[in-house]
């Protein structure tokens, strides 16, 4: 199980990354963009992931992954259930959704500096 703690963390090592509270709830941005935001209590993220990606995720795992609701459905965005997810992929998922936004330099600066690239 992944806590909003352990994954706050993670995010704010990210270059560029940084914590913002809108309307009650935690999202995390670049610059204006948001790429991660949990729900009010802390049990679910949403995370920008690629729309054309995100049906067979949603398919292959409902019980971890959710469609975003209908307003948020034109985003590149889905939704999981915290306690569904495991550390690493949680890393996964966090740093990818970060790389979506991040100008790919940075993004490209990060991975090699964590030995990814």
């Amino acid at each position: 199980m992944v806590t909003a703690e352990e994954v706050r963390r993670l995010v704010l090592t990210l270059p560029r990354a940084y914590e913002a509270l809108v309307a009650d709830r935690v999202k995390f941005r670049v610059g204006r963009i948001v790429f991660l935001s949990f729900s009010r209590d802390e049990m679910s993220m949403g995370f920008a992931f690629p729309k054309e990606e995100r049906a067979a995720l949603v398919a292959a795992e409902p019980h971890k992954f959710q469609l975003p609701v209908k307003s948020d459905m034109r985003y590149n965005w889905v939704r999981a259930s915290l306690g569904e997810l495991d550390p690493d992929e949680m890393h996964d998922l966090v740093v990818d959704a970060w790389a979506m936004v991040v100008p790919k330099k940075v993004a490209a600066e990060y991975f090699e500096s964590q030995g990814l690239s």
